[in-house]
């Protein structure tokens, strides 16, 4: 498609990152970065307000932002909370703001299984398991971990951590020792993260897109933001407009979540 770029060489581009990160998000992301390059907007304003979420889609993202910044002045903006895949997602900006109160930070990775095996024993249900391998069935509801298996998904989250952790130290311009000494999963504020170097100002995201302006060398009284999304279907639209709707539909998107990504390792904050 030829768009008429004259019509976003004077604006900057907006997109938000919003609830958990997963599959869904990815794509609309993606599909969000490619048209930012395809209209060449000089400069992108990332608002991201996220507990993160699965790794690939983060790690997805993440590289796509890095590609964007060789055409395009990227500024990222944290909101009321931007932690683990959020913080992944956000250096992939090269210029970060967050608010003084924004919760951020939980760099590390969680990886969370249920045993409901009591619950199965009690109410007289056993599964007949056939497999190709002693670790097949790793995680599964029926039964405890086995020392062996608890082994292999450790290294599983150290390597992802260390991933976690060489890219922030990349993105943020610092030692890994220095992310690893606050990398420990904890939380901590906007003001906090300033100090620690993950975020280089505090500021609204009215700051922010001031700033991408600038970055862009466009008058930041006059420049306007341009937010991409997906159009919303007219049910959509109607739970919108209906709080009570859209706290369910909210609910309902949350465990579905829950449930895809059941047994697998998160970059999330899970508190």
């Amino acid at each position: 498609m030829v768009w008429p770029f004259s019509k976003f060489r004077k604006k900057i581009a907006r997109i938000e990152i919003t609830g958990a990160i997963a599959s869904a998000t990815r794509n609309r992301v993606l599909k969000a970065l490619k048209t930012v390059e395809e209209r060449k907007f000089p400069a992108l304003l990332l608002r991201i307000d996220s507990p993160g979420g699965t790794v690939g889609d983060s790690q997805e993202i993440y590289s796509a932002l890095k590609q964007l910044q060789k055409k395009t002045k990227i500024v990222a903006s944290f909101g009321n909370i931007s932690a683990s895949g959020g913080v992944y997602i956000g250096v992939g900006a090269p210029h970060i703001v967050a608010n003084p109160g924004t919760i951020t930070g939980s760099i590390g990775v969680i990886l969370r299984g249920n045993n409901i095996e009591r619950l199965l024993d009690r109410v007289g249900i056993s599964f007949q398991v056939i497999k190709s391998g002693p670790y097949k069935d790793i995680l599964s509801f029926d039964r405890e971990l086995t020392e062996a298996e608890q082994e292999i998904l450790q290294t599983l989250i150290d390597t992802s951590y260390g991933q976690f952790v060489a890219t922030v130290a990349e993105g943020r311009n610092l030692d890994e020792e220095t992310v690893r000494s606050f990398a420990d999963g904890r939380i901590f504020t906007g003001e906090q993260a300033l100090e620690l170097g993950v975020v280089d100002r505090l500021g609204t995201e009215e700051d922010a897109r001031r700033w991408a302006a600038e970055l862009a060398q466009l008058d930041p009284e006059k420049t306007e933001c341009f937010t991409l999304e997906e159009p919303k279907s007219p049910i959509s639209r109607l739970l919108g407009r209906n709080r009570a709707a859209s706290r369910v539909s909210a609910t309902a998107q949350w465990l579905e979540f829950e449930v895809a990504s059941n047994g697998l390792p998160l970059w999330m904050y899970r508190p």
